[in-house]
């Protein structure tokens, strides 16, 4: 399909403009077995649709959304997709960093393309270990790409410093049409200019954007879902990328449906409006 060409850069790879996002899936701070098969089932429907992004982490499910996923992309071109991962704040450090990424990597069954510190944590020495060691994973090839999460402006910059032999090639943020502090702090425009993906979680507040009777309106104009209209307000920023929960398979069509296409500039500025 088309529509499935709308693709955005992470270091040299492409990748879909929408991708799946795991929080929750495979239980939240505990792990939940008790919808296993349908998660694994949603999972690989966006696939099959053509969506090539998964983002999951160490934390959710206490690692059962990590297992999952590796169940789901069986049999699926491993080259094809871009799947990400995260290092939680406790287990940084050197050593740390390094155990709780082959941990992550063993849960999934394969590499991971892009492996992000998950939030800051208080020490910006376990920051910088943590980097580091992340830069000698890449050099083994458990990981291909460093990058964080949850970082402001100062952090981020202050990371891409204490890099020594990589780049950090994107920041996963809260950014919605409701949460716009990317735009108005300098974020997103510092992350345009220095060619770092923003990966936007939390992309519809939580289904409340979906609701709103004013992006509704905007999205007739289209033939589009409001939830369409506060996806693509996101993507249509060169460098962003929008991971809305794979909850449910009509959800993961409806955004999909996200992409191929693009708000006016006018239209655009009317969905401000909106919330």
């Amino acid at each position: 399909m088309s529509a499935f060409r709308d693709l955005k850069v992470v270091g040299d790879d492409r990748v879909t403009a929408i991708g799946l996002g795991t929080w929750g899936i495979g239980g939240y701070e505990s792990p939940d077995y008790s919808r296993d098969d349908e998660s694994v089932e949603v999972l690989r429907h966006g696939l099959e649709l053509g969506i090539n992004l998964i983002d999951t982490a160490e934390f959710y499910g206490a690692g059962h959304s990590e297992e999952l996923v590796g169940r789901a992309i069986r049999g699926f071109d491993r080259e094809e997709l871009f799947i990400v991962s995260k290092v939680w704040p406790s287990h940084f450090g050197y050593s740390q960093a390094k155990r709780a990424a082959r941990a992550s990597a063993k849960r999934l069954g394969t590499y991971i393309d892009l492996y992000l510190l998950h939030w800051p944590g208080d020490s910006w020495r376990k920051i910088e270990e943590t980097l580091h060691a992340l830069e000698e994973l890449v050099d083994e090839g458990l990981i291909r790409y460093i990058g964080v999460s949850n970082f402001d402006l100062e952090l981020l910059r202050r990371s891409q410093e204490a890099m020594r032999r990589y780049e950090i090639v994107a920041n996963e943020v809260k950014y919605s049409l409701k949460d716009r502090w990317p735009e108005t702090s300098g974020l997103l425009d510092y992350m345009k200019r220095e060619k770092i993906a923003l990966i936007a979680y939390t992309p519809l507040e939580k289904g409340s954007l979906a609701r709103n009777p004013c992006l509704a309106e905007i999205g007739r104009k289209y033939g589009k879902t409001a939830s369409q209209v506060a996806l693509n307000y996101l993507i249509w920023e060169e460098n962003v990328i929008a991971i809305p929960k794979a909850g449910r398979k009509e959800h993961v069509e409806e955004n999909a449906g996200a992409m191929g296409w693009r708000l006016s500039k006018e239209d655009r500025e009317k969905a401000r409006g909106c919330v």
